[in-house]
């Protein structure tokens, strides 16, 4: 798998970073190994999580950085992959409650370096933001922690494009590299920010975009493959989207991306797992989308994907706009 550097970082990971939201939870420990195995073998080097991985189910916490510790431990390859969490989200009972006080961004590394068996964090995400607490306290908190040696690079989730530029004039000011990452919701889909449930979330939109594009911030978006919204749709099979797909996807206008979406699909020869990674990872900022895949036959259809390049015509075409004028 080809491999791409995330700029002002000495991290250079594979295109694709394997999400590891259900490892150990809905995955049990055994498949989750497979699947680790299988992106490794690969040429996979990029892994994704985070401390509250799981932790919506019953019973124990933290497991998919606890499987992806023990993965590490049994396989002797730590120095061989790029580890990616996030931390700093609020409790789960009270999501309207920002976590993200000096003490408890601390306490989530500290406790994300103990899960996963590591000395050093590659890429520490904040996976959440508090517009109320000041930039320069929080990007002082991860310098504190970069220069005791528990982080490489320090990356945000789910913060707004505003306060993305205020925590970047700020370390720029101090001549800090500041955010190398950003994570937000983002797939081919059109996501209508008034049908996301949790306004905690971020979604990639005209100012976010722009933002990248103007800054060459890496972007690591969640949700890459709409959870398998295209794939159902031109299948037809409507019925299997969740409740999730009907509310954030199901609209006019992606039916018509769809559409588009199936006309270059006939004349490309491309599969649609292709198309749809292949339109993110051709934006024109280092882009890493996360794959979440649950069988080994759906990470083989993902990681078909990881080569694909589609031209600025074809991102035109795919997005129903003259090429020369982004949304």
């Amino acid at each position: 798998m080809q491999t791409r550097p995330i700029p002002h970082t000495d991290l250079t990971p594979s295109v694709l970073c394997l999400g590891a939201g259900d490892l150990g939870g809905s995955i049990d420990r055994p498949a989750a190994f497979a699947l680790l195995d299988a992106f490794h073998e690969a040429g996979g080097t990029f892994i994704d999580t985070a401390k509250v991985y799981s932790d919506w189910l019953p019973g124990e916490k933290s497991r998919s950085e606890k499987t992806i510790g023990a993965w590490l431990k049994e396989r002797r390859c730590r120095a061989a992959v790029i580890i990616a969490t996030k931390g700093a989200h609020p409790e789960l009972n009270s999501m309207h409650i920002p976590r993200l006080s000096p003490a408890e961004i601390t306490a989530d590394l500290e406790a994300s370096l103990r899960h996963l068996g590591v000395e050093t964090i590659d890429l520490y995400y904040l996976h959440r933001d508090d517009p109320a607490r000041p930039v320069a306290e929080i990007i002082e908190t991860l310098e504190a922690q970069a220069r005791a040696g528990k982080i490489r690079a320090y990356g945000c989730s789910n913060w707004r494009p505003e306060r993305i530029r205020a925590a970047q004039s700020y370390a720029a000011a101090q001549g800090y590299a500041g955010f190398c990452a950003n994570q937000p919701l983002w797939n081919f889909a059109r996501i209508d920010a008034a049908n996301v449930a949790d306004p905690t979330l971020a979604v990639m939109d005209g100012p976010m975009w722009a933002l990248h594009h103007e800054t060459g911030l890496a972007c690591v978006p969640y949700s890459a493959q709409a959870n398998g919204f295209f794939h159902k749709l031109l299948a037809g099979r409507v019925e299997q989207l969740s409740p999730f797909q009907r509310r954030m996807y199901l609209t006019d206008e992606n039916r018509a991306r769809a559409a588009r979406l199936a006309q270059f699909q006939a004349r490309s020869g491309l599969t649609v797992t292709q198309i749809i990674l292949g339109y993110l990872l051709s934006q024109p900022f280092p882009t890493f989308p996360i794959v979440g895949c649950h069988t080994l036959e759906h990470l083989r259809d993902t990681l078909a994907a990881a080569g694909t390049r589609l031209d600025a015509p074809d991102l035109a075409f795919l997005d129903g706009r003259d090429e020369t004028n982004h949304p």
